[in-house]
């Protein structure tokens, strides 16, 4: 599947949880084939905005846009964006097959890939008839992501997308990215760690306190980024 004309706009958008202001005045505009990594301390907004770009919890304050070309006004937000947050969302007791069944019914999307095929380009493939409680963390964080190929969305919103990936495993989901990227679509990865994604946008939430900041700093690539970050 392609995608045209995705964008995801911020406009002076706050954010809090709780009751606490996280942070405010974040502005950005990403646009198909945009990857955008979320970084900043624990508890400055990174999983917060994730969910409210999901439609899962609402801003503070602001406006937030996210649309596709093709897709209608009332479209709802789960139909544009597909969120892969820290829990792999899996049932124990159903093999890796059955949970992966039901989150493609569940999304309603016929235009996925079926399910053989998106666990082998994960890699676990031959996992598919076991049940998940006796798979490792690896591999359940892979069939999790085998979620974004079975209901595709122009949208990934991804927490943390590499916990407990190994390498090999490591390199194999990033080509998944960038395969998305060139179809038209947007990654927006909240993570602690580098991902090595090409024409990364760097958004700090530490530069957006909910007392007032100076606005979104110039785009930042990655290796620049973990550079600061390690003479700091």
């Amino acid at each position: 599947m392609v995608w045209t004309e995705t964008v995801v706009e911020l406009g002076g958008l706050a954010l809090a949880r709780g009751g606490r202001a996280l942070a405010a005045d974040l502005d950005l505009k990403a646009q198909g084939g945009d990857a955008v990594v979320l970084v900043g301390p624990n508890g400055s907004g990174k999983t917060s905005l994730l969910r409210v770009l999901a439609g899962l919890a609402e801003p503070a304050s602001g406006d937030l846009r996210v649309a596709v070309a093709g897709a209608d006004a009332d479209t709802p937000r789960s139909a544009l964006v597909h969120l892969a947050g820290h829990q792999d969302g899996l049932k124990a007791a159903l093999t890796v097959r059955q949970n992966l069944i039901f989150w493609q019914s569940y999304y309603g999307d016929e235009d996925g890939l079926p399910v053989e095929d998106a666990l082998a380009r994960l890699g676990v493939g031959h996992v598919m008839d076991l049940p998940a409680a006796v798979l490792s963390q690896g591999q359940k964080r892979r069939v999790a992501l085998a979620r974004l190929l079975v209901a595709p969305r122009p949208v990934w919103l991804l927490d943390e997308p590499t916990a407990a990936l190994d390498v090999a495993s490591t390199e194999r989901f990033i080509s998944l990215v960038e395969d998305h990227r060139r179809k038209g679509g947007i990654v927006i990865a909240a993570t602690h760690m580098p991902l090595g994604l090409a024409d990364l946008i760097t958004l700090d939430l530490a530069s957006f306190p909910p007392d007032g900041a100076d606005g979104l700093s110039a785009p930042m690539d990655e290796e620049s980024y973990w550079l600061a970050e390690a003479k700091s």
